[in-house]
């Protein structure tokens, strides 16, 4: 990591990455999904893979706030039947960024965002609406946990774009708020925390790195208060399509870029 690569932005360019860090916090409390839009702000400030480094220590800050807020509502039996699958994901994520470049990462990331958001907008169109997250006890559910999860890990570890995909996932699964909420909490601050190692050996993840998040971690606390505040206001059709919306917006501006 350059230093000359993080220190040399204008006050404009640090005030959008203020912005994205204050997102982070929202989506971790609010709208799982929205910080696809912190991503595509990060990759155009800083280089791609760069931003990768940068963002991750931020999204384990909110992940930490998240977990502290929604710790009673996660659903356990979905996190042990996703992390293997995960676990892979994250293994062929890491091989992919030793080889693929910053265009490539982005198609890819984009491509898979729409592909997800297409397919969880046919399944809750076709679905009961009082399906129950036990559903992924079933064989098709452990299935469907198998997918996802090798998206999610894959996704999350080139991009820290593993939140769209795992929120399609609850979704599908017919969590409802507070369970989706809790449920990724746990998710990812367990996930993310794993690919620490990962992006040092990388190289994504240095000092001069921590010393932007550390300018920029005090950010992502309003914004997950904020989130907080919002989330109890917002009903569960609305919050579907929150989710639903953002993921699409970070998916295409991934592709534009």
């Amino acid at each position: 990591m350059n230093t000359m690569t993080l220190w040399h932005i204008s006050i404009g360019e640090f005030a959008a990455l203020a912005a994205a860090a204050l997102l982070v916090g929202f989506s971790k409390t609010a709208v799982s999904g929205a910080n696809t839009v912190s991503l595509a702000i990060f990759a155009a400030v800083l280089p791609a893979r760069a931003s990768t480094g940068v963002l991750l220590p931020l999204l384990i800050v909110g992940d930490v706030l998240a977990v502290l807020t929604y710790r009673r509502h996660a659903h356990w039996p979905t996190l042990w039947r996703l992390f293997p699958a995960v676990a892979a994901g994250v293994v062929f994520g890491t091989l992919f960024l030793v080889w693929a470049d910053d265009g490539m990462v982005r198609t890819s990331i984009g491509a898979i965002l729409l592909l997800m958001a297409a397919v969880t907008m046919w399944r809750r169109r076709a679905a009961a609406q009082d399906e129950e997250p036990d559903s992924v006890s079933t064989r098709a559910g452990r299935v469907k946990a198998r997918s996802y999860g090798v998206l999610g890990g894959f996704t999350t570890m080139v991009a820290n774009a593993g939140g769209p995909v795992m929120s399609m996932y609850l979704l599908s699964a017919g969590f409802r708020k507070l369970g989706f909420l809790g449920t990724s909490a746990f998710f990812f601050l367990i996930v993310n925390v794993s690919k620490v190692p990962f992006s040092v050996g990388l190289g994504l993840i240095d000092w001069h790195s921590l010393l932007l998040d550390a300018a920029l971690a005090i950010f992502v606390v309003p914004g997950a208060f904020l989130g907080k505040w919002a989330v109890h206001r917002i009903n569960q059709i609305l919050f579907e399509r929150l989710v639903i919306a953002a993921t699409v917006v970070g998916a295409v501006q991934l592709l534009l870029r």
